[in-house]
């Protein structure tokens, strides 16, 4: 069993959208894991035994509980009937408290469908008298992370304080050597000077050094206003 479930439609995707919130659950003793639905080749400078690589690379950097790979088609993933089916049952299996997926307005096909394919495999998760296996099971919440291929400007329902975690999530990140590093060599700003930029950006706007913006579709509820940085 999962307290937090990121799902992301390519590895390294929960990485740079949602990694300082994964490293920052496992230092307060949550369970979370990562389910990539795709492996997220071809790649103009990558192979499927090179992401598989650093994937394995990451994961321990996040120390992460429990990650696995939904095998669905990269560039091509929908929101099919038959992919819900597989995701609501990884749901039932490892019955999440919270859900991370993707921002859903993006640039990028897979991440739409992606978010699609996540929220009605949600609502599924919950069914019963279905051929899913096992115990119905509902996520109780779901956080979008900010991990798009358009040029917009956010606006978060959170922003959450990554400072003390920002050198691992850089960490993470930077195992995945053949899409940030070594295959965009010469890029300037680099990824990972872009990824740092934006970070310290979402910091400011809450006095941190760095932040990482989150999104819902539903209201948040607070115990008490001492819960806010």
């Amino acid at each position: 069993m999962l307290d937090v479930l990121a799902i992301a439609p390519h590895p390294d995707d929960a990485e740079l959208g949602a990694g300082g919130l994964l490293l920052k659950l496992k230092t307060q003793g949550w369970r979370v894991g990562v389910l990539d639905l795709t492996d997220g080749e071809p790649t103009p400078h990558g192979s499927v035994a090179t992401r598989k690589r650093e994937t394995e690379q990451a994961t321990q950097v996040l120390r992460l509980d429990w990650r696995s790979n939904l095998g669905l088609p990269n560039r091509s993933l929908q929101p099919t009937l038959e992919a819900r089916h597989q995701l609501a049952s990884v749901m039932r299996e490892m019955k999440p408290r919270w859900l991370l997926a993707p921002y859903w307005v993006d640039a990028h096909p897979d991440h739409v469908a992606a978010t699609q394919l996540i929220e009605a495999a949600r609502f599924w998760a919950k069914l019963t008298k279905t051929d899913l296996p096992g115990e119905p099971h509902h996520p109780a919440r779901i956080f979008y992370y900010y991990c798009i291929h358009l040029r917009t400007a956010a606006v978060p329902a959170f922003v959450l304080d990554i400072s003390d975690q920002w050198e691992e999530k850089l960490e993470a990140v930077r195992c995945y050597q053949s899409q940030f590093v070594t295959g965009r060599s010469g890029q300037s700003p680099s990824t990972l000077d872009q990824l740092q930029n934006q970070a310290a950006y979402w910091g400011s706007l809450i006095g941190t050094q760095f932040g990482e913006p989150f999104a819902s579709r539903e209201p948040i509820g607070l115990k008490g206003l001492e819960q806010l940085v």
